[in-house]
Order: structure tokens, then sequence, then C-alpha cells
């Protein structure tokens, strides 16, 4: 199938990856082709500012321009103007969204991770939408890519394999694929996720207790079942968002705890003000724990 497999947004000068899709294929050739582009971006000054890097079944296109570059590895059937139009877009909204000093004082691996979104939209739009969405600037690229034609490599150039032995010229980052690892667990976050867990048991509790009853009369309880259930859940999720990475983390965690505290408003009544005081509580302390943890920074590969 022609398509666009995965995207990500390097600084030229280093190599060190700024943004990065974060769907994975766990295929060998992908993950192969994955290695090479980690060596190829390390060496990317060297190169003009568009270049492909032919495969068998797969490719890698980049496209530079001031201190970042976009890469892409596609099918090598995919089209190759289509490719460089969904670089050259992903390029204007990455420096759209970032100055050149932040970039340049970027210090640890994927600084910029929430612009996975991003990357991920214009993707999508890339791969399941008609090509008419890019017509604008597919006829700019055509005429581009026709008068100053791409550097060809290949995905075998001894110059890449040696890239991939030595880890590349900058050595700053160790793996190929992001790897989301968060940073260590707090004796605060973990009374956190057993209140949170305590929480969502009474909600699963109670709304179970309620529907049955509800479903034997007359459904007028419905409401109040919905408002038991929907604390349940944003507890469950809550202890993921804290236990795992996920993209747009603070707008999801603010849309569970609102969720949280409107439901327990709701259920006034059925709860008295200190049991509404106490789930809206342990949904700050949740909330809080998710927003204060952050991504570990990766060490620098030494080559050890």
């Amino acid at each position: 199938m022609s398509m666009i497999f995965f995207a990500c947004v390097v600084r030229v000068r280093d190599g060190l990856p700024l943004s990065a899709s974060t769907d994975f294929h766990f295929n060998q050739d992908f993950l192969e082709c994955r290695k090479k582009l980690k060596a190829l971006s390390s060496v990317l000054a060297r190169y003009p500012s568009r270049g492909t890097a032919k495969g068998r079944d797969l490719s890698i296109h980049f496209l530079s321009s001031g201190e970042i570059a976009c890469m892409a590895i596609c099918s090598s059937s995919y089209s190759t103007i289509m490719a460089f139009c969904f670089l050259e877009e992903l390029q204007w909204a990455f420096a759209a969204s970032y100055d050149t000093t932040s970039i340049s004082l970027a210090s640890r691996p994927y600084a910029f991770l929430e612009f996975d979104n991003a990357i991920q939209k214009v993707k999508h739009r890339f791969n399941y939408m008609s090509g008419s969405a890019t017509k604008v600037s597919w006829e700019k690229v055509e005429e581009e890519l026709r008068l100053q034609p791409p550097v060809q490599l290949k995905l075998e150039d001894a110059e890449l394999m040696n890239g991939m032995a030595n880890g590349g010229h900058a050595g700053v980052h160790v793996e190929v694929a992001p790897a989301y690892r968060m940073q260590r667990v707090t004796p605060l976050g973990i009374l956190s996720l057993v209140l949170n867990i305590m929480c969502g048991a009474l909600n699963l509790i109670r709304g179970v207790h309620l529907a049955e009853h509800s479903f034997q009369e007359d459904y007028e309880g419905i409401g109040n079942v919905v408002a038991f259930f929907l604390p349940f859940l944003a507890c469950v999720f809550q202890c993921y968002l804290y236990l795992y990475y996920s993209s747009t983390r603070k707008v999801k965690t603010f849309v569970l705890f609102f969720s949280v505290c409107l439901c327990n408003i709701y259920l006034y009544g059925l709860r008295n003000l200190w049991q509404i005081a106490f789930h809206i509580g342990v949904a700050s302390l949740s909330s809080y724990q998710i927003l204060t943890r952050q991504l570990m920074e990766k060490q620098p590969d030494c080559g050890v």
C-alpha cells in the first residue's frame, strides 16, 4: 500500500530529533529503515536541501531548511512529489509553532514531542484524502523538483552503513524510535494512584447498585447512573495518564478533571459536601501528579 509510515523533525547541525510521529510498525524491514534514517539524520548537513534514499520496499525522503529538516519513511511506490509536498507542509507547521532560538537551545531529544499531534494530522490527510487537497502545492513542488532534483541515495550506501556503525557523528541519542520513558514514580504519585483506584471503585459500586435499582423501576435515575460511571472511567484514565505518556496530556487531564467535578456536583444529594470535596480533591491531586511527571531526559550516547 502506498503511504507515509513515519515522519520526524530533526535539527540539521547534529541530527538531534525534535519531534516524531508516535505510531509504531514492528516488521524488520521498517525497523532497519528507522536505523538508517537515524544514521542519515546525523549527516544531513553534508547534503543538499532535498534528498531521497531509495530502498526495495521503503524509501526515506528529507527536506531541510535552516535549522530543521523534516524526514519521512514512505513505501517506495509512494509519489515522490507527494512526499515532498508532505514534508514542506510539515516544515511550515513546525516553523510556525517554534522559533529558531528554542530550536537552537534544545538540549534533549524530542524536546517538542507535542508536535506529534500536527504530524499525525498532516500524515493522515496525505494518506487517506484525495490528492486534490494538496493541488496548490503539487505544481509548485513538481516544478522545483524538475529544476533541482533531490539528491539520490541508496539505503545500502556505505556512508549510511558507517553512520549506523558509529551511531552518527553527533552521538546525541541512543534509540531510533522515541522512547517515552517517564520520570520515576514518587510516593505522592503512588498515593494519588491508590486514592484514584479507591474513588473509581466507589463510583463503580454505587453506579452498578443504582443501575440495578433504576432498571427495575422506571429508569428515572439513569442520569445518576451515568454520573457515577463517568467518574469511574475518568479515574481509570487518570491512572493511565500518570503511568504512561500520551500526546495532548494537558488537554486530556483537564477534561478528565472537569468531568469528575461536574459529575460530583450533579450527584449532590446522593453525596454530601464532604464526599464531593474528597472526590474532587483526589481528582485535583491526580491531575497535578500527571502534569508534573515529565518525560525522562535521555543521557548522551558515549558509544559505550
